[in-house]
């Protein structure tokens, strides 16, 4: 259910914001935990435009679309364009046509008065927590500019290190996969030739090696079509489970279980939790509301739901660095250094380093896991096929033997 109500800080100022909340009880709780005192609440009205969006089909903007959008409208803005004129340009230029639909109803929304936090944030299942929040912080500053191209300037690091992780992926699993279509290929199409083969040829009894393989091909011939259908409906089954809640958290904990993969994503995760904290503390947002932001940012579950309870544990007074330190999820040396960025009052400027040094770190084993995995599964298929060969030549030879 979604609110819209009138805010007064601590400042003494007022403002107008929608809350998504189950009611108006859970609403004023939420603004009490965030230090505001709620002077006015109503239901919010924007359930047409939900609607008309629904529509359209709820996809996630993609990450460079948006990296695009913002550079974009950084540099018109600071060319003094007008924010309703730039958002119309912006709009009407715009290729993806779910991203269009949302651009001109913020526009619409601006253009009644709100603000274009509170525009984006409507829109938040689409678009990532980090953007509005961002925004609101460079309202809130006067410095909408600046936080617009800290924001590119993450959006660019981010997408610059899921491309290194992916593209570190791309061999091995082109490597495994053509692996896997020549020993299907093999058999299903060879092997039998080779049966029919030693038939003809009226040999009584073969090798060992060759009874074992010829009966793994004739069991993946025989149920091709049960093994085909059970293996789409395992897949199916493990995309629904890891769509919830349960199967997520569990997905994500046994890829950190990975060996030599499982440290990269857990970096990897780590890094874009610093990463949004930085560049929102950067743009001037109250320790406490960031976190909850960058916390909701992480990709991974698992670690998303060890980092939480650090939250309540600084909205008491506890230091960030020993919060963090009880999810026992992050390396001392993070630790360290957001111990001295608090000491030192450049927080966002250390996690920002933090962020560096985990990026760095992920290219380093991505690189170490290439040069192990390359030589490994070439062993391994060369094996595999070595075996497959020497089983279909046996008999042949051993035929060759008696007769001489």
């Amino acid at each position: 259910m979604e609110f819209v109500c009138h805010v007064g800080t601590a400042d003494g100022q007022v403002r107008r914001e929608t809350r998504s909340a189950p009611d108006e009880h859970a609403l004023r709780a939420e603004l009490d935990r965030e230090g505001l005192h709620l002077l006015g609440v109503e239901r919010s009205r924007t359930g047409r435009l939900r609607s008309a969006w629904r529509g359209l089909g709820r996809r996630r903007i993609p990450l460079p679309e948006l990296l695009v959008f913002n550079q974009e409208l950084a540099a018109l803005l600071k060319a003094g364009l007008p924010l309703l004129q730039g958002l119309q340009m912006l709009a009407s230029r715009q290729r993806h046509a779910g991203f269009r639909a949302l651009l001109e109803q913020v526009r619409e929304r601006v253009k009644s008065g709100v603000e274009l936090s509170e525009a984006f944030a409507e829109h938040g299942d689409v678009l990532p927590p980090l953007f509005a929040s961002s925004l609101k912080a460079g309202e809130r500053t006067g410095e909408l500019e600046a936080v617009i191209r800290r924001f590119v300037r993450y959006l660019r690091l981010l997408l610059e290190s899921r491309k290194k992780v992916f593209s570190a992926l791309v061999y091995p699993a082109f490597l495994l996969s053509v692996s896997a279509v020549m020993l299907a290929v093999m058999a299903l199409f060879v092997l039998p030739n080779f049966e029919k083969f030693y038939q003809d040829m009226d040999l009584q009894e073969l090798p060992r090696l060759t009874q074992v393989t010829m009966g793994i091909s004739r069991f993946l011939r025989d149920q091709a079509v049960t093994l085909a259908v059970a293996v789409v409906v395992a897949l199916v089954l493990l995309r629904r489970w890891g769509a919830t809640t349960t199967g997520r958290v569990a997905i994500d904990r046994a890829k950190l279980r990975l060996p030599v993969l499982g440290p990269v994503f857990h970096r990897f995760a780590l890094s874009e939790y610093c990463r949004s904290l930085s560049t929102l503390l950067a743009g001037g947002l109250p320790l406490v509301p960031a976190l909850e932001i960058s916390t909701r940012s992480i990709g991974n579950a698992w670690i998303r739901g060890s980092l939480e309870p650090s939250i309540p544990r600084v909205r008491e007074g506890q230091a960030l660095h020993s919060a963090l330190g009880e999810s026992g999820t992050v390396p001392d040396l993070v630790l360290d250094m957001v111990e001295v960025g608090e000491a030192t009052g450049s927080l966002d400027q250390m996690l920002a380093n933090v962020s560096d040094f985990f990026d760095e770190e992920i290219e380093t084993r991505m690189q170490r896991f290439l040069s192990l995995i390359e030589p490994i599964m070439l062993i391994v298929v060369g094996g595999l096929v070595a075996v497959l060969l020497a089983s279909v030549y046996l008999p042949i030879f051993s035929a060759l033997g008696k007769v001489r």
